[in-house]
């Protein structure tokens, strides 16, 4: 048994409804055959602007912290690889 794969479409619909209230969620997930919680995941992971699927602001600086990360951890290397440099030439002075 696999997992179903959404389109962004259906998400955007699926969250349109859940915000329209005229039914419950758990009532939404029963009538679209959807695994139970995954509209809650959906309105944690997204937000829909300008009829567009986009991630929440919290997915959003979650990305940018992975990004500074890995851009702290090369530079890290760097700095690493430059002060090795420094004392292979400094040797070659004395």
């Amino acid at each position: 048994m696999g997992y179903r794969k959404y389109t962004a479409e259906f998400k955007r619909e699926v969250l349109a409804m859940a915000a329209e209230g005229s039914r419950s969620i758990a009532q939404l997930e029963r009538d679209l055959d959807i695994t139970s919680g995954l509209i809650y995941k959906w309105q944690q992971r997204y937000r829909v602007q300008d009829e567009q699927l986009e991630p929440s602001a919290e997915r959003a600086e979650q990305a940018e912290l992975r990004r500074l990360k890995r851009e702290l951890e090369i530079v890290k290397q760097e700095r690493d690889i430059l002060k090795k440099a420094i004392q292979v030439f400094s040797r070659g002075e004395s």
